[in-house]
């Protein structure tokens, strides 16, 4: 005799799970059925298992109920989640990983910069650029300034601007840079703390 398809296992506890989902919130039947409107008979049938639940029933309790639809019927997890990155060799001996996984105008990367010497070689390009130091020390030169960023320190300016980049301390940083091509700008909502 053939066994029962994998899913049936998943379909005859959706049941049970609503029935739990309903208590936890202190609903009754009928509270549910005047929100969902879906017939108390279906609701108890549902929750009795004497009725297999559709797209139709189960939108609009999980609406009710507040929780993503697979957690309605318990789907099991799909895929491996784990996201995986190309590391590329930056021609001065660094590494960047392109961390945007669709092509748009904004790009992210997390960049590892080493000691490039203390000679600025100054390049400008189109585009805008948002640098923020995840661990170790940046010397950043823009223009006429020669800066040093540690760690959570953030710079962003138009890489139109003459700029150059190196580990300021011998060991190399990583940096996490987002980068506009056509000199898009990032918008921070945060508002700033107010001085005291």
């Amino acid at each position: 005799m053939d066994s029962p398809p994998p899913y049936r296992a998943v379909l005859d506890e959706v049941g049970p799970r609503l029935r739990r989902m309903r208590a936890h919130h202190n609903l009754t039947l009928a509270a549910v059925c005047e929100a969902t409107g879906i017939s108390k008979s279906t609701l108890s049938r549902l929750e009795s298992g004497q009725r297999r639940p559709s797209l139709e029933l189960l939108l609009p309790l999980a609406e009710v109920y507040r929780v993503p639809l697979d957690d309605l019927v318990g789907a099991p997890e799909v895929g491996d989640p784990r996201v995986r990155l190309t590391p590329h060799k930056l021609a001065h001996g660094g590494t960047f990983v392109p961390l945007s996984r669709t092509p748009g105008p904004l790009q992210a990367y997390k960049m590892i910069i080493p000691d490039r010497g203390s000679e600025p070689e100054l390049r400008s390009h189109e585009g805008y650029e948002w640098l923020y130091v995840l661990d170790g020390r940046l010397r950043l030169v823009l223009g006429e300034h020669d800066l040093v960023l540690g760690s959570g320190e953030v710079a962003e300016f138009h890489t139109r601007v003459p700029h150059w980049f190196s580990s300021a301390d011998g060991r190399p940083v990583e940096v996490l840079s987002l980068f506009g091509r056509q000199g898009e700008r990032m918008h921070v909502r945060a508002k700033p703390k107010p001085e005291l």
